[in-house]
Parts: structure tokens; sequence; C-alpha cells
């Protein structure tokens, strides 16, 4: 079960407001130091700027180049050490919708591999050890060591859990 806040507002959608949900100055300077990351080929330098963006990186986390991470709310996110996060993966700690918007950390454990093209929602806790395949949808928690896949997220091999 995702672990979610829910922020209700009135009016037009709430993506319309969303001004009034983070600082428009730091989500700009998120954007670039996001942009930054994403096409720079140095991963000690993404997590320099995820980290100054606000984000929980550990020691030894590899983000593959055009990852992008949650520029509203940053701080929301952590990666455990030793995690690899592939190419093209977006990490999200908002959903903005109709009549709400919703927030909730995501937090990735240690030793866990992201294959390319995932997309991580809000709230999701991936446990340590754990395989998510490439072009997945992560919708949910994922226990540690699981090996999950899909769209949204589905055992693989019959929920056999990987070797450490």
């Amino acid at each position: 079960m995702r672990q979610l806040q829910v922020h209700h507002t009135t009016g037009a959608n709430s993506l319309v407001g969303w001004n009034h949900t983070a600082s428009p100055m730091r989500v700009v300077v998120n954007y670039v130091m996001m942009y930054m990351a994403r096409v720079s080929p140095s991963l000690r330098f993404k997590n320099f700027l995820y980290r100054r963006m606000g984000a929980k990186i550990g020691r030894n986390v590899s983000f593959g180049l055009e990852t992008t991470v949650d520029i509203f709310f940053p701080e929301l996110i952590e990666v455990g050490d030793n995690t690899l996060i592939g190419y093209n993966t977006t990490l999200l700690a908002h959903e903005y919708l109709l009549d709400c918007y919703k927030t909730g950390p995501v937090r990735i454990g240690k030793d866990v591999v992201i294959g390319a093209n995932c997309t991580v929602l809000a709230g999701v806790t991936i446990g340590d050890g754990a395989v998510v395949s490439a072009m997945s949808l992560v919708n949910k928690d994922v226990p540690a060591g699981a090996f999950v896949g899909g769209i949204p997220i589905k055992n693989i091999n019959g929920g056999a859990k990987r070797a450490p």
C-alpha cells in the first residue's frame, strides 16, 4: 500500500495552483540541477546535485543518464547505498489530480536494481536487494529481495527471491 498524504484543493485542477504547493524559485533551481544531473556522465556530480536538491542519496549510488528525480518534492526521495537506477527512470514524490494533490516518500533500499525506463510513483517503498525489470510501473511497495516487473508491477518468476 502506498503511503500518501492527500491535500485537497478547490476550483480548477490541482496543478493550476502548483505554485502554492512548492516554492516557484526552488522548483526552477531544482529543475536546472535535475537537468544537469540527467545529462552528466559523472555519477559523483549527479549524486551531488540530487543531494543539493534535498534528496537523500546513499553511498555508491548510480543513476543512469536521463534519470528524473521529482523537482517539486525531492526531499521525499531516499535511495540506499549501492543502488543502481537505470536510464530514463523517473522517481515521483507527488501526483497532481483534479480535486487534490498527493505527496508521499519514495524509499529505495540498498543494493536495489531498477531497470531502464521505469516510473516509481509517490509513496512507494522498494526493499533492500529488490530488482525492478526495465519498463515497469512501480505503483505499490516491493518487498526486500523481490524480482518484479511490468505495467503495473507483478512478481516475476513465481515471486522467487533473488539470491544474496
